[in-house]
C-alpha cells in the first residue's frame, strides 16, 4: 500500500497572496501533477489541514477545482486555517466529512491493507489545536473495534514540541491523553501530521510521529529560544509513505522540475568520469 501525504495548502483565490508574499494557487497544481504521474501511483491521498488560508467559501471552491484532477482517491481533515461547514459544503459527496449536526470532521477508512483514522484538531477562530474528551472518546471507540489491526491516523496538528518557538506555541492540547490511548494500541504505526510546514519525526507513545511539508511555503528552520515567526520559500514537498511486508517506510519528496534521473552505471560498467 502506498500512502501521499500533502498538507498546508493554504489556499487561496487566483492573484491573492497568502501572508503577501505567497501565490498559493499557483503551487497546487504542479502538486496534484506530480502524484498522478509516480509510478507506482499511490492508493490514496492524505490531505491533513489547512486546505484554505482563511476558511472561505469562494477558497474550498477554487480548492475543489484544482482537486479535481486528482486521480486518486483523496481525503480531507480541517486545520486551523479551515471552517467545517464552508468545507462540507463545498465537497458534499463527500460523506465522510459528515453533516452540520456532527461537533467534529473524524472518519475512519477501511478496505485497504492500512486502516485509516482521520481526527479532527481544529478548535475555531483559533491557531492552537485539541483534542477534547468528545474527540478523544470517539478515537478509543475506533481503536477498540480492530485492536490488532495496522493502523495509521492522520492530524492537522502534531501531538509534540518541535523546538520552533512560534509553532510549539501553537501546538496541540490533549497531547497526554491521546499518549495514554495510543499506548495501550501497538497497532498504530504511525501519526502523521501536517501545521508545521517542514518534515519532521518524533518518537510519540511507542509509535513514530511525523509532520509533512507544505504544497507552498516552509517555516523557516529556527531552533533558537527566540527565533521570529517567518516562512521561506523553500522547494514544496510531500510525503509519501510505504507499507510493504508489515513496516511503513516514509519518503520526503520534493515538488518540480529537476534535471536528471541520471544513470549510476553504463551498460558496461561504472561510469568512471
Amino acid at each position: 500500500m502506498l500512502i501521499a501525504q500533502i498538507t498546508d495548502l493554504h489556499l487561496r483565490r487566483p492573484g491573492q497572496k497568502a501572508y503577501r508574499v505567497v501565490e498559493t494557487d499557483r503551487y497546487l497544481a504542479p502538486a496534484v501533477a506530480a502524484l498522478n504521474a509516480l509510478k507506482p501511483r499511490p492508493d490514496v491521498v492524505l490531505i491533513s489541514g489547512d486546505l484554505t488560508d482563511f476558511g472561505r467559501p469562494e477558497e474550498y471552491a477554487t480548492l475543489a477545482e484544482q482537486l479535481a484532477p486528482l486521480a486518486i482517491p483523496w481525503y480531507l481533515i480541517p486545520g486551523n486555517h479551515d471552517d467545517r461547514q464552508a468545507l462540507r459544503a463545498a465537497f458534499p459527496t463527500h460523506d465522510y466529512l459528515g453533516g452540520p449536526n456532527q461537533a467534529f470532521i473524524q472518519y475512519v477508512v477501511e478496505g485497504f491493507p492500512l486502516r485509516l483514522i482521520g481526527l479532527d484538531t481544529l478548535v475555531p477562530g483559533e491557531s492552537r489545536g485539541e483534542l477534547c474528551t468528545e474527540r478523544l472518546d470517539w478515537l478509543a471507540d475506533r481503536l477498540a473495534e480492530q485492536p490488532e489491526r495496522p493502523t495509521l491516523i492522520f492530524m492537522h496538528h502534531p501531538p509534540f514540541d518541535t523546538g520552533i518557538g512560534h509553532m510549539d506555541a501553537i501546538g496541540l492540547s490533549g497531547r497526554e491523553a491521546l499518549a495514554a490511548l495510543v499506548r495501550t494500541y501497538p497497532n498504530v504505526e504511525r501519526i502523521v501530521c501536517g501545521h508545521v510546514h517542514r518534515t519532521l519525526f518524533q518518537r510519540f507513545a511507542g509509535t513514530l510521529a511525523s509532520c509533512c511539508p507544505s504544497t507552498a511555503h516552509q517555516v523557516a528552520l529556527d531552533l533558537r529560544d527566540d527565533g521570529r515567526s517567518a516562512f521561506v520559500l523553500e522547494p514544496p514537498g510531500y510525503h509519501l509513505h510505504l507499507w510493504r511486508d508489515g513496516v511503513l517506510t516514509t519518503h520526503h519528496a520534493v515538488i518540480g522540475d529537476y534535471a536528471g534521473p541520471y544513470p549510476f552505471h553504463e551498460a558496461g560498467g561504472l561510469i568512471d568520469e
